[in-house]
């Protein structure tokens, strides 16, 4: 047995015995050590990298590694393996998606903004602001020797009266501190209850004084990022907003990958672990410590998510999932309570999840359906969601078809060597100089804060500028030279956005040939899919009056260079909406409002599900789009 050291940036150090030749990715995964690994450990993606500081590694160089950095000490995490006691260093890029979670500000007008907007939207179209959860003040006669009966009969009969409700279900969590509640407030208690037309149940009982906040918890979770809010149920204010990595990357960037983790022995566990353990917990006790309450006090949560996510996060069996007939287990279900899958909140919260419509299209886009009130309007309208996966709705009040494509993880700063998600030191907006090829970048954080990555939209923006300097070719290659371009000794191209002494980062930030590839995918994946769908409908992108786009790709997408580069039709830019993460907001209006929960069930019945593979025209859309902005450049005439 060797010991391996794993040293942070900005933490402790992780110290664990592993046998030789065991793999050094597979020994920080059994540890728990957070290291970026979207391709799962197949050497692709070059995400893994980790500097050896002490000891020896039997690792290979691959083509993420140059000369001067494997001199260094650098290495992929994946194909090393250990052969002697090693120290390695682990940067902060590598462990971002777990070391960089982030509380929002809400002092921020625009993080109270978007739920205020959505609240009056919803009012707008006459659905109520309200739910069934309350609290209930109850004043009980003190027991004597005349008055014997026992306390949880005394609750109940209280409760009957308060309510008119004969039906009173007390569970165990409140009838084991029931007997001390009661008596140190002399029997003057207020109830935290859910209450009905069949029966009042009772989530917790608590001194009159208190003053309790009757918390709930909305999450978007994400493939590659998880957002949550936590909110008052009574009137819908949002207490604490956060966002963090999805642990369960480290399994791969993509659903496919994590469905063949999760049916290795062992791995359904694994896969529920690294969300709710590792990710939610987390991500909920330091929202609860900002909003100024305990964990206990949120009585109900809401998730909205794609179809893997949920089968993960519940952890049910998903790789029917990815299997013909591509069958899940639910597509919705009303039975699950946060101490089945254990989230530590009131153990009876009750959690509602977001209905999906099919293996591929899942709660997170009927919730942001909803959000984007396409099906409320009679013109028709156009919602994209960008993400891992890329979804898309097309309808008008009338009708809604739904597609998905895998666009891969780029527009959260997958695939990307470096890339990475919006938050704190991701570049999320740049423009180029065309004569002197100098950039202007916009980075995410105070002012000051020095680049670390680039996140979805400055993704979009860089590649737009490179095509509009004429320093890209329509396939993605370099054509210009200069300072900030090089290339390595396969001949491979790279733009420099900052180099290692402007960047908070261990080496250069730039944006190579690959990454511009792999964008390039992506982006043709969205497109292809809108013509798909709109020739399988029999419409044309002349008829689509509004664009609405989702996704936490950074704090907004410029309209105009997703047009250049070929993702979006070319529209007129005033029909683009963006409406940020609708999944959340999805779910913050499914968990404060029961007739919008109610809405969301409606949409996704309505709603059709288009399988694009069976649709031979889609692949040579696909092929078509994977240039700048197509082969086909009638479709982009105008766009400047």
């Amino acid at each position: 047995m060797h010991k391996v050291t794993f040293k942070f940036e900005n933490s402790e150090d992780v110290t664990v015995f592993a046998a030789f030749g065991e793999n050094l990715l597979e020994v920080a995964r059994k540890t728990n050590v957070a290291i970026d690994a979207p391709c799962s450990g197949n050497a692709s993606c070059g995400k893994c990298k980790v500097k050896l500081v002490g000891g020896e590694l039997d690792s290979k160089q691959t083509r993420h590694i140059t000369d001067e950095e494997y001199a260094l000490g650098w290495r992929l995490a994946c194909v090393s393996k250990v052969v002697s006691d090693v120290e390695v260093l682990v940067p902060d890029i590598a462990s971002a998606y777990r070391s960089r979670m982030k509380v929002a500000d809400l002092s921020s007008p625009e993080e109270i903004r978007i739920f205020e907007d959505l609240k009056e939207q919803i009012a707008e179209v006459g659905i109520a602001l309200r739910n069934n959860l309350e609290a209930i003040n109850l004043e009980m006669a003190e027991p004597t020797l005349d008055d014997t009966m026992p306390d949880n009969e005394r609750l109940t009969r209280s409760l009957q009266e308060a309510t008119g409700v004969s039906r009173i279900r007390i569970p165990y969590t409140v009838i084991k501190k029931l007997a001390q509640v009661l008596r140190e407030n002399h029997f003057r208690v207020q109830a935290i209850v859910r209450k009905t037309e069949k029966d009042v149940f009772v989530y917790d009982v608590l001194a009159q004084n208190e003053n309790p906040v009757v918390g709930g918890l909305a999450v978007d979770i994400g493939t590659t990022t998880v957002s949550a809010v936590i909110i008052n149920m009574l009137d819908g204010k949002i207490l604490a907003k956060g966002s963090g990595g999805n642990g369960q990357i480290r399994y791969g960037a993509d659903v496919i990958n994590r469905i063949i983790e999760s049916v290795k022995p062992g791995g359904r566990e694994k896969l529920q672990d690294a969300i709710v353990k590792e990710t939610l917990n987390p991500l909920t006790k330091t929202m609860c410590r900002q909003a100024g309450i305990r964990p206990e006090q949120i009585y109900r949560m809401c998730v909205a998510g794609n179809t893997t996510m949920n089968h993960l996060l519940v952890g049910v069996d998903a790789d029917p999932v990815r299997m013909e007939p591509y069958i899940p287990t639910f597509f919705k279900t009303n039975s699950l309570f946060a101490n089945d899958i254990g989230v530590d909140i009131n153990p009876d919260a009750h959690i509602i999840l977001a209905p999906n419509i099919g293996s591929y299209v899942g709660g997170d886009i009927t919730a942001g359906t909803f959000v984007s009130m396409i099906w409320n309007k009679p013109e028709f309208s156009l919602f994209i969601d960008l993400g891992t996966n890329g979804e898309i709705v097309f309808g008008n009040s009338d009708f809604l078809m739904s597609c998905a494509c895998s666009a891969g993880p780029a527009f959260e700063g997958g695939d990307i060597s470096c890339g990475m998600r919006a938050t704190d030191g991701a570049i999320e907006a740049c423009t180029i100089d065309e004569e002197t090829m100098e950039p202007s970048l916009t980075i995410v954080g105070a002012p000051g804060t020095k680049p670390v990555g680039i996140c979805g939209s400055g993704i979009i923006d860089i590649i737009a500028e490179l095509y509009r300097c004429k320093m890209l070719s329509p396939k993605g290659k370099f054509i210009r030279e200069g300072k900030r371009i090089r290339h390595d000794k396969y001949g491979m191209g790279s733009y420099v956005l900052a180099f290692e002494d402007e960047a908070d980062s261990v080496k250069d930030i730039e944006i190579t040939e690959v990454d511009i590839d792999n964008f390039i995918r992506a982006k043709g994946a969205i497109f292809s899919a809108i013509r798909t769908m709109l020739s399988y409908c029999d419409f044309d992108v002349s008829m689509i009056e509004n664009v609405y786009v989702a996704g936490g790709i950074g704090s907004g997408i410029n309209m105009q260079n997703a047009i250049r580069i070929g993702m979006f039709p070319a529209l007129p830019v005033e029909m683009y909406h963006y409406i940020g993460n609708s999944s959340l907001a999805g779910a913050y209006a499914m968990l404060y409002s029961t007739e919008a929960e109610r809405k969301v069930y409606e949409v996704a019945q309505n709603m059709t599900y288009i399988e694009l593979s069976a649709i031979p025209q889609y692949m040579d859309e696909f092929v078509a789009a994977c240039f700048l902005p197509h082969t086909d450049a009638s479709l982009f005439e105008g766009v400047e």
